[in-house]
């Protein structure tokens, strides 16, 4: 298998394990109010999405290993996508028209990107002062995106995005320079950028959580646009990446984006069809996860624990 497959094939099962935590951050998001973060702090299905998104987190870092940023980060598009099948899945309703629309041009323009950006495995890693001034102008920009505001749901993703993006762009500068055997294991470079690594994906990681309490569609869609933004920018200009086949493949990559961020938006507007009936299930012995998947968005206020849905109700009942 060579690193272009390699990394195409772990960047796809990274983007279903982000989708799948996505898909639990929103169902968890919807049942919280302003101030619920701490709750949702001592909440084990919230804990299960942070080990699904470590687990992405983990495949990400192999990808990046053998893509350049310029190739993986477009593929994160790919974890709206599977979203999409998951999300109509766990809500007991089909996948609509318009959603496979968005999914067709999303994978159309991921494939002429694929094209442009394919190469050899990366081997060029940021220094300690690209690092760290990549981190604080990435620290500024969050800090004027959350600032309170109107929309602040798009404004929150939008950090989150470049929060990912950067810390993605961080982490291959630890992976290749730990593994490339050429200085010691543990040397100020790596230790530097690991720690500034962990603490942008924790930020990106709460920001989305933030982000998604107005729902899952359009803030995930500006996360999965603003990641890949923010890390190209850095592999083109500050690691010497190159998008292949000259003028003619820029034109190419330019298309492709364009058409893959055309089938983002799409999926973000779309309205899913209606829920199929399904039978009433005793919640109390699911798996935490399986539990916040199964409740609709906003049904129901954050409580501690919530009996079945009664027919006709239309309401969660606390105990």
């Amino acid at each position: 298998m060579n690193a272009t497959l390699a990394a195409v094939v772990l960047s796809l099962f990274s983007a279903v394990a982000y989708a799948a935590a996505a898909v639990a951050q929103e169902r968890l998001a919807s049942r919280t109010t302003d101030s619920g973060m701490l709750r949702l702090l001592g909440s084990g299905a919230w804990w299960w999405t942070v080990v699904l998104n470590a687990s992405a987190a983990l495949l990400h870092v192999a990808a990046l290993k053998y893509g350049t940023l310029t190739l993986v980060q477009p593929l994160g598009a790919l974890t709206l996508v599977a979203a999409v099948p998951l999300g109509a899945r766990v809500a007991g309703r089909r996948v609509s028209p318009v959603e496979w629309r968005g999914t067709a041009l999303t994978l159309i323009g991921l494939s002429a990107l694929l094209v442009t950006a394919s190469g050899p495995a990366p081997d060029d890693v940021l220094s300690v002062p690209q690092a760290l001034g990549v981190a604080a102008t990435t620290a500024a920009l969050i800090g004027i995106l959350s600032r309170p505001g109107s929309r602040p749901g798009l404004r929150h993703a939008t950090a989150s995005g470049f929060a990912s993006g950067v810390a993605s762009a961080l982490t291959q500068t630890v992976t290749v320079a730990v593994t490339d055997r050429s200085g010691p294991l543990l040397s100020a470079q790596v230790i530097v950028v690991a720690l500034l690594v962990a603490a942008f994906a924790a930020g990106g990681l709460l920001l989305s959580q933030t982000a998604y309490r107005g729902g899952l569609g359009a803030p995930l869609a500006v996360v999965t646009l603003a990641n890949p933004v923010a890390a190209a920018a850095i592999g083109l200009f500050l690691l010497g990446e190159q998008l292949q086949g000259g003028p003619a493949g820029l034109l190419l990559a330019a298309m492709g984006a364009g058409v893959a961020a055309w089938g983002v938006v799409t999926l973000s507007r779309s309205v899913p069809e209606p829920a199929l009936p399904e039978p009433l299930v005793d919640a109390g012995d699911e798996h935490p996860v399986a539990a916040v998947l199964a409740l609709e968005p906003g049904s129901a206020a954050y409580e501690p624990s919530l009996l079945p849905k009664q027919p006709g109700s239309g309401q969660l009942t606390p105990l």
